[in-house]
């Protein structure tokens, strides 16, 4: 069995009934997005790269020009051919809401955060779907446009703890309980959900950062994320109660998703509430940049192109992806 089909069916598989119920009640017409260029992909000699710049005090910049950046790809010097600013470009956005046990305490306040970021990150031509994982995963909203849609989704989250005892699940785990398939997640999401969409693409993790039980690396979802052309938020929220007070869950593995393909990573703490993080990262998705370059090495062999983009002002941060695979389109 090929590997795409096997996790199909090892993640999906015990939401299968649920996700097609999804997408056969939920799915309802809605006016696509128009086509246009991928955030990264060669389309004819051009690779397209989104990014944000931030000042040192984190603040978003908004009035760059072609002249005040740079591009290098595996170290060479690049011409940049087109620079805009992205404002209005649609969007196709993945939110994936952590449901293991560890978050009981936080479900609410995360269905309540998501909703209103919905609300105020989706325009007329974006769209959304909603998952919940932990011991599996499991769609609750296909792509949409409705609010009144994503909200029922997110009315359905349901704390789910790993498998275990008499109903392990619809596929043996070697006599080895599941727990939080997070890296599982965001690989489907990317290559089953995002990687034949066009336009702006984003995954958005709302996590405790927690893997236990995936089958596919950290590497494999970072992988699916740069071929699917889509970037990775984290938002790293967790409750102490439920780690005794004595353990904080790292958050090392969501920060690499996230920088490795061009994102960021949010925490939850005293100072930034999950209102606040939502509302700063709706405002990054309509304030960033877009360049294209025809790369100096033609080849399109599968091969992994390293990427960097330097602003020519030492005290501004590009916010961009480490690279792409480039392949035939």
């Amino acid at each position: 069995m090929r590997r795409d089909a096997f996790l199909q069916a090892l993640v999906w598989g015990g939401g299968a009934t649920a996700i097609s119920s999804a997408q056969q009640q939920k799915k309802t017409p809605v006016e696509q997005p128009e086509p246009v260029s991928d955030v990264i992909r060669i389309d004819v000699d051009l690779v397209n790269v989104l990014f944000s710049v931030r000042d040192k005090r984190g603040g978003l910049i908004a009035d760059l020009s072609k002249d005040d950046v740079q591009v290098f790809e595996d170290g060479k010097d690049q011409k940049v051919l087109q620079f805009t600013r992205e404002t209005n470009l649609p969007l196709t956005i993945g939110l994936l809401i952590d449901i293991s046990g560890s978050q009981q305490n936080l479900i609410e306040t995360e269905r309540r955060g998501a909703l209103q970021f919905f609300r105020q990150v989706l325009k007329q031509k974006d769209m959304a779907f909603l998952i919940s994982f932990g011991p599996e995963a499991e769609l609750l909203q296909d792509y949409t446009n409705s609010i009144n849609l994503l909200s029922e989704g997110l009315r359905n989250l349901r704390v789910k703890s790993g498998v275990g005892g008499l109903h392990p699940g619809p596929v043996p785990t070697a006599g080895q309980p599941r727990g939080t398939i997070l890296y599982d997640a965001v690989y489907l999401a990317a290559n089953e959900k995002l990687k034949g969409e066009v336009g702006r693409k984003a995954v958005v993790i709302l996590t405790d950062g927690v893997d236990t039980g995936s089958r596919i690396s950290r590497q494999e979802a970072i992988d699916a994320a740069h071929r699917a052309d889509t970037i990775i938020y984290s938002v790293h929220y967790f409750d102490p109660g439920a780690y005794g007070y004595r353990y904080m869950p790292s958050d090392g593995d969501l920060r690499r998703m996230s920088e490795d393909t061009g994102g960021r990573l949010y925490r939850v703490d005293r100072k930034n509430t999950l209102d606040m993080i939502f509302d700063e990262l709706q405002r990054e998705l309509r304030s960033q940049y877009s360049l294209a370059y025809s790369p100096s090495n033609p080849n399109k062999d599968g091969g992994f192109r390293k990427l960097e983009i330097k602003p020519r002002n030492k005290d501004l941060r590009v916010q961009a992806r480490k690279g792409y695979f480039a392949t035939k389109s």
